[in-house]
């Protein structure tokens, strides 16, 4: 979680993107049509699907913080580890002759 700490240097490299992409951010995760709290047990399944540590711990916190419950969080979990043994099985239409 240290590297977050340079994301401000990042910034300043790229301003133009990096504001692009914190409103992207606000934008995409803020209530809307789905709740935040779902909006966020979705990245959580994401960020479990691309293995990203950073995207788990902020989005666990903010799936928490928006009422989500540690069932809603280990369903998430099975959710995303389906689509990936899944994804999985699929390609293995690839090496099938």
């Amino acid at each position: 979680m240290n590297n977050l700490k340079k994301l401000g240097t990042l910034g300043k490299s790229a301003e133009a993107a990096m504001k692009a992409f914190q409103e992207l951010d606000k934008v995409a995760l803020a209530e809307g049509a789905i709740p935040k709290k779902y909006k966020e047990l979705i990245a959580v399944a994401v960020a479990l699907t691309t293995q990203c540590p950073y995207c788990l711990e902020i989005h666990k916190k903010h799936a928490i913080d928006a009422g989500a419950t540690q069932e809603e969080l280990a369903e998430a979990t099975f959710v995303s580890a389906a689509l990936r043994a899944g994804a999985a099985v699929v390609h293995g239409t690839h090496i099938v002759e």
